[in-house]
């Protein structure tokens, strides 16, 4: 019986202990996962490259009675292009986006001419900038947007020629334009995006005068539009915190 009262004693005692081992240590409370918290606002820098095609209306003869002579028009095809873009986004209500974006692109040959036996006209655009506005809504790492504002192109690249040989000519052409098009951005990590956009430029009429070369007509008059579609990398400095993981 004795033996019986000091089993029992002794199996109660190491209850206890354990219970108050149990007692002192700390609660620990199992993680609980937050979805990210995507920053779009604040400042950006990147670089793309991508694809240009020139329009394919093709120009009219104008300045002279009767009927224009015949001519063949070509336009390339696709052009490789790449460049840079600075931006500033700001985030708000709290899925929308508003943002500013310069853009600049340099394109390898652009070439577009003009021919009429031994005449030819050639016009070059070897650059082509941007200033847009965009409005984009956003959804986790993802946005969509629509961007529009003014263009601007260079100045340098029309040529006129008979038989080879340079001809004098005058020029009226506009450097600027409007710009206008729409893309895909993806926040794929903290501070880094990748995007794929179309952009579209119009600059309006081209109009070349060279009396002493096109005859019976005095000058040519086209369309100049090119329609653009890019792939680009951003990296962003935000002013609140990047992609942020609670827990």
């Amino acid at each position: 019986m004795k033996k019986l009262l000091l089993a029992t004693t002794i199996l109660g005692a190491a209850i206890a202990s354990a219970s108050a081992a149990d007692m002192s240590r700390p609660y620990t409370k199992a993680p609980v996962y937050v979805a990210p918290v995507y920053n779009w606002t604040g400042f950006y820098v990147g670089a793309h490259i991508g694809a240009g095609f020139g329009d394919d209306r093709d120009g009219v003869f104008t300045g002279a009675p009767g009927p224009a002579p015949a001519f063949t028009s070509n336009n390339s095809d696709a052009v490789f292009l790449g460049g840079g873009q600075i931006g500033a986004d700001y985030q708000f209500a709290p899925n929308w986006l508003i943002g500013i974006e310069g853009q600049i692109s340099a394109l390898a040959s652009n070439d577009r001419s003009f021919t009429v036996g031994a005449i030819s006209l050639t016009d070059r655009t070897e650059w082509l900038a941007s200033v847009t506005g965009r409005l984009g809504y956003t959804w986790g790492p993802g946005l969509i947007y629509a961007k529009g504002g003014v263009a601007f192109r260079d100045d340098n690249g029309v040529s006129v020629s008979l038989a080879g040989v340079a001809q004098p000519f005058t020029l009226s052409r506009e450097q600027t334009g409007y710009t206008v098009g729409g893309g895909l951005e993806y926040m794929f990590a903290p501070s880094w995006s990748a995007k794929v956009e179309y952009q579209y430029y119009n600059f309006d009429r081209t109009d070349v005068l060279s009396p002493l070369t096109f005859t019976p007509a005095t000058g040519v008059s086209y369309e100049t539009d090119i329609h653009t579609v890019k792939v680009g990398l951003n990296y962003r400095f935000n002013w609140g915190s990047p992609v942020v993981a609670k827990y």
